[in-house]
């Protein structure tokens, strides 16, 4: 075999079994830089030490001798919907047309299940890499969460209504950003699609919105984003977050990429994608089994099939913030939750952009809306979007946007709450009652959350007890910037910051 599938193959099974070449070399009685040249491909581990590397690496002597020697094996697959995604590969790592498919094929043969990483430890690891200086941490009650959410005080809390004279992000015409492609990258990338291959997972090169300036403030959030390339980011900036599970002490396409919190807060520097997320609430009336006049808080299970957040709890609606096909009046925050509401929960398929170019001329028109989203629509005081909050996500860097849909109207609820369904990013959906303080407590706590999930969580229902009057039973919920991974703390508390911003 050559030695370029030895690297990658060998050091993928023996970081997926938990080992570092350090502790690998320990367990077997060898020095590091042994397991260096076998992964390097200029040696091979002796046959008196090959029973226990298969046992230490999970892998009969069989397949520990294939992996070692053996020819590449390539299985074939179809998803001609990729064929664009490899093509670009082909392009951007220089590898000659074709190579990126064949090297997915080789990589299904030998696919390895990831290592699930609770969001509380990927929260940690990025503490410990960056500082911790500015991440975002909540008190729920007695709940503590420390997120990858970095932000500032005057991003937090922002009470931003998202209208004409609220939301202000502004298209800009810039230059491409890419991070450069290196070998490594480019091999990683391979993994990750096969990885979406084995998933399901849908890629389609939609254009999304880059953020290269951000100014938010109480009541208002000033921006300008460009157009960016899907592809740009899901085999770049994307990479970050599969680094970061499968090796948390090799990072380094991180260490290339996005070395330090200078790197993160550089937008134009870098290519950052993101989008809006939103805690949805729709007033109920009070009712003779659940009780008091409440609101019905929806919180989603994110499906395999989606590149962000896959597998982990998330509020909805949450999508990437790009255009339908109006690059300058979609760069707006609530274009994008519009349409995410649209696609998310009220069933229609013909805005999800994963399934290729828009054919319709204005695909938000009233005549083209959902019942629900045209009776919300015919009287503004029915409901409200708000932006609660902003931040950077320091898993891939992307962008977030934390948002609050509250529907006032209880009719809403009691005429459309049996339609409301989640589209097939979603595996499930729960719903919460606003009165329900100690249920809402336990979810928070959860580790299965998205990082960016909780931070929206935690900020929506925030703005929440304070509008939310006697149909809201929450317990008290504080926040902090700066809760640093060693001990060190920065701490600017929500009476601090509400002082600095008055």
């Amino acid at each position: 075999m050559g030695t370029g599938r030895r690297r990658v193959e060998l050091a993928a099974v023996r970081r997926g079994a938990g080992f570092t070449q350090e502790s690998l070399a320990e367990a077997l009685g060898v020095d590091r830089t042994t397991v260096i040249t076998w992964e390097a491909g200029s040696h091979a581990p002796m046959p008196h030490v090959r029973p226990r590397l298969a046992q230490l690496l999970e892998r009969s002597p069989g397949e520990l001798d294939e992996l070692l020697s053996g020819q590449p094996k390539v299985v074939e697959f179809g998803r001609p919907d990729l064929d664009a995604v490899f093509s670009w590969l082909d392009r951007v790592a220089g590898w000659d047309r074709g190579t990126s498919r064949r090297k997915v094929g080789e990589g299904l043969a030998d696919v390895l299940p990831r290592v699930a990483v609770g969001r509380a430890e990927v929260a940690n690891r990025l503490a410990r890499y960056y500082g911790g200086s500015s991440v975002f941490s909540a008190r729920v009650g007695s709940t503590e969460v420390l997120t990858s959410v970095v932000t500032r005080p005057e991003w937090l809390d922002l009470r931003c209504e998202l209208s004409p004279t609220g939301d202000r992000l502004e298209l800009s015409v810039g230059a491409e950003a890419r991070w450069a492609m290196s070998e490594r990258a480019a091999l990683t990338a391979t993994r990750r699609l096969a990885d979406a291959v084995v998933k399901g997972a849908r890629l389609t090169d939609a254009p999304v919105y880059r953020l290269v300036e951000v100014m938010p403030e109480v009541g208002v959030v000033r921006g300008q984003v460009e157009v960016a390339s899907f592809f740009d980011y899901a085999l770049t900036a994307d990479l970050l977050e599969r680094e970061l599970a499968e090796s948390p002490d090799e990072l380094p396409l991180r260490d290339a990429w996005m070395p330090d919190l200078e790197s993160v807060f550089d937008l134009r520097g870098r290519l950052c994608a993101g989008g809006a997320l939103a805690l949805f609430a729709a007033a109920r009336p009070a009712d003779p089994f659940r009780g008091e006049a409440d609101y019905v808080l929806l919180v989603q299970e994110r499906s395999s099939q989606v590149v962000n957040a896959a597998g982990r709890l998330a509020v909805i609606p949450k999508g990437f913030h790009g255009p339908l096909n109006d690059v300058r009046a979609d760069s707006r925050i609530g274009a994008t939750l519009r349409r995410e509401l649209e696609e998310e929960l009220f069933g229609r398929g013909d805005v999800d952009v994963t399934g290729g170019p828009m054919r319709a001329a204005d695909p938000m028109h009233r005549a083209r809306l959902s019942e629900p989203m045209r009776w919300l629509s015919e009287d503004p005081a029915r409901w409200r979007m708000e932006c609660t909050g902003f931040g950077l996500n320091l898993v891939s860097g992307n962008y977030e946007f934390a948002c609050l849909v509250v529907i006032e109207d209880e009719e809403f609820w009691q005429r459309f709450g049996g339609q409301i369904e989640a589209n097939w990013e979603s595996d499930g959906l729960r719903q919460y009652s606003s009165r329900d303080g100690e249920s809402l407590e336990k979810l928070i706590a959860d580790d299965s959350w998205s990082n960016e999930g909780v931070f929206a969580m935690v900020q929506g229902l925030r703005r929440l007890r304070e509008i939310g009057g006697e149909r809201v039973s929450l317990p008290p919920i504080e926040w902090r910037v700066g809760q640093a991974a060693e001990g060190q703390r920065t701490v600017m508390t929500t009476e601090a910051a509400r002082a600095s911003q008055e």
